[in-house]
């Protein structure tokens, strides 16, 4: 991780070195955690978050999924996500905006406990690797499961929910691949450790449903209307296992991720070994709202106003 010089928390900017938390904090024992992921591209307007409102509706969702509230609104933390942007300089970035139970009980579920929240902006290049996003990586199917139907809230963006992405992923690394992909516990395709999953088989692009104990991604969401507006057929629906061996292509999804090809899976090569077509048209489609080659979405960027810009509007 790259470090900068600040971090927002709870309504002020602070020191990085300072952004720290008590070894009591309920959110680091128990999981209690609600948070996103969010991309800062660089655009000839200047510095642009993709996507803002979307994310920050989102983990507000989270946390009212898990009975929480977060004692700032949406509007102030998309403003807090401006300033840490502006007090870093960042010209592209990734954003952490991270609600958590913090100190004051150990108690698995308190009556009465504090929210705190912290948004972080750092430089971070592509999550799976330059090589990756160009040329595709090496997937397996993990052994591990998603979650079951009504045991943890997949459409929750919780931090206890990750420990299911930490097992599938770290077992993939154990294994050799640089990703892993989770089943449903009828086995039936889910999603990657913190991916979102597209397999494209004779011209037709099918992604797990919502019901595939999936976290419905917004990169997902964006991938899906920008495909159909290509002319692409979308399908989502269940998915058996196999249908990832016979697929012409396939895909990761994903804040971090962005469009990642799969080149292989379980060491079988999907298609020609590489970036398939229909995935570089996708991948130049999506980078290109950032360069202005894409045009229609603009309302998904959010320009980051200069400073001086930002105090003379207020």
């Amino acid at each position: 991780m790259q470090e900068v010089e600040f971090i927002w928390k709870n309504g002020k900017i602070i020191p990085w070195a300072e952004a720290t938390v008590h070894l009591m904090t309920h959110g680091l024992h128990y999981g209690t955690s609600f948070f996103e992921g969010i991309r800062v591209y660089e655009t000839p307007e200047g510095p642009a978050v993709f996507r803002l409102e979307e994310h920050i509706k989102r983990l507000h969702d989270t946390a009212k999924i898990y009975g929480q509230t977060i004692p700032f609104s949406v509007e102030e933390i998309i403003t807090a996500c401006e300033d840490v942007i502006r007090a870093n300089k960042l010209k592209s970035a990734y954003i952490r905006p991270i609600a958590y139970v913090g100190y004051g009980s150990m108690l698995v579920a308190p009556k009465e406990c504090t929210i705190d929240l912290a948004v972080a902006a750092f430089p971070w290049g592509a999550y799976l690797g330059d090589e990756g996003l160009n040329n595709g990586i090496d997937a397996c199917v993990s052994s591990w499961n998603r979650a079951a139907p009504n045991t943890i809230p997949t459409l929750a963006k919780a931090g206890g929910n990750y420990l299911s992405g930490f097992l599938i992923c770290s077992e993939a690394h154990d294994r050799g691949f640089d990703e892993g992909i989770g089943l449903t516990v009828d086995g039936k395709l889910s999603e990657g450790a913190g991916e979102n999953l597209f397999l494209i088989k004779n011209g037709v692009i099918y992604t797990p449903d919502s019901s595939s104990s999936i976290l419905s991604g917004i990169t997902r969401d964006t991938i899906i209307t920008l495909a159909k507006e290509m002319g692409y057929e979308i399908r989502e629906q269940a998915i058996s296992r196999e249908a990832l061996y016979l697929a012409d292509e396939v895909f990761f999804t994903g804040t971090a991720a962005e469009v990642t090809p799969v080149r292989s899976i379980d060491r079988k090569q999907i298609g020609e070994g590489q970036a398939g077509p229909v995935t570089k048209k996708i991948q130049k489609t999506f980078f290109g709202m950032f360069n202005g080659t894409t045009t229609g979405h603009e309302h998904w960027l959010h320009h980051i106003a200069p400073a001086a810009s930002a105090q003379k509007s207020a």
